[in-house]
């Protein structure tokens, strides 16, 4: 697995587009959110069906075509240098096959920032445009607007991503020792309901896979993995860095369960590592050249997450 295109820093004064590709948005935390990026000396600019509700399904924003068109224009418009998902929930999947492909190719790189649900954009990005993207909180996301220490990371990443090169977590070894390989991941879930699909890639082989999930039970998750494992996914992966499992089974069940699924891939694995569905999430950037130490719980990029 080879690095990706790293997309350029962000400047003040940048232009960002706020969409939602997934899940409804509440009109206040939009504009808390709002508010924090343009306190960051950013031109913050949210999409038109941003607020949106979707006629029948009341856990997407606005209609399937009404949201593609939102990332497909702000990813496509020249004066846009960051595409920032406003939250997660569901709905991304719906919208993936509807983008034009060739267009965002053509409009050249730009920063994207997400996680949970935008896994799958995360993975599109990824084999469809080859570029590098970051897994971090979103403009909308309760756990973005009141904490200081997800903004801090995202802001650092965004702006002075050589400040950020290692991500040191506080998390613990699973599995013990260090590898190397390029970065990847997102929402377990989701990851496994793109096996087989267009925009997913066919394995995670010389990768150093990030996981996370939310709000699963044990059984679910224990499904997940193994669907994983059986399907061929997991050969070859290097390394696993393990977020955050808030809302799923107690500490304990959830840690054997992942110390009985992963330690047998023979990889260093270290969990706790502090992104995902948790107070103060670290940016985590994807498609990148690294190296984890997971004794030390850190991860160290080969070069910073932006150019």
């Amino acid at each position: 697995m080879n690095p990706l295109v790293r997309p350029r820093r962000l400047a003040p004064g940048a232009r960002v587009a706020v969409v939602a590709t997934s899940g409804p948005v509440p009109e206040e935390r939009l504009q808390a959110g709002l508010d924090v990026l343009r306190g960051w000396d950013l031109d913050p600019v949210a999409g038109p069906h941003v607020l949106d509700r979707h006629p029948g399904f009341g856990y997407l924003a606005g209609t399937d075509a009404d949201r593609a068109a939102d990332f497909q224009n702000a990813w496509c418009d020249p004066a846009v240098d960051a595409v920032l998902c406003a939250r997660g929930g569901y709905g991304a999947q719906r919208i993936v096959d509807l983008l034009d492909w060739d267009a965002l190719r053509a409009a050249g790189p730009k920063v994207f920032v997400g996680f949970s649900d935008l896994t799958v954009l995360h993975e599109a990005i990824a084999t469809r445009l080859g570029l590098a993207t970051l897994h971090g909180p979103m403009a909308a996301g309760i756990d973005f607007v009141k904490n200081a220490r997800a903004q801090d990371h995202l802001r650092a990443t965004l702006f002075a991503p050589e400040t950020v090169r290692t991500i040191t977590s506080g998390g613990t070894p699973l599995v013990s020792g260090r590898a190397r390989g390029t970065t990847l991941g997102g929402c377990l879930c989701l990851l496994a309901a793109e096996l087989g699909t267009p925009h997913a890639r066919p394995s995670a082989r010389g990768g150093l896979l990030c996981l996370e999930d939310v709000g699963e039970e044990t059984y679910r998750l224990d499904r997940y993995l193994t669907q994983l494992l059986r399907s061929g996914w997991l050969d070859g992966v290097r390394g696993v860095l393990l977020g955050s499992w808030q809302g799923c089974a107690d500490h304990a069940e959830v840690r054997s369960l992942l110390a009985d699924r992963l330690a047998p891939l023979g990889v260093p694995v270290v969990e706790d590592f502090g992104f995902g569905h948790c107070d103060g999430a670290l940016t985590i950037p994807f498609g990148l050249a690294a190296e984890l130490d997971a004794d030390a719980a850190t991860l160290t990029l080969d070069e910073p997450a932006l150019r």
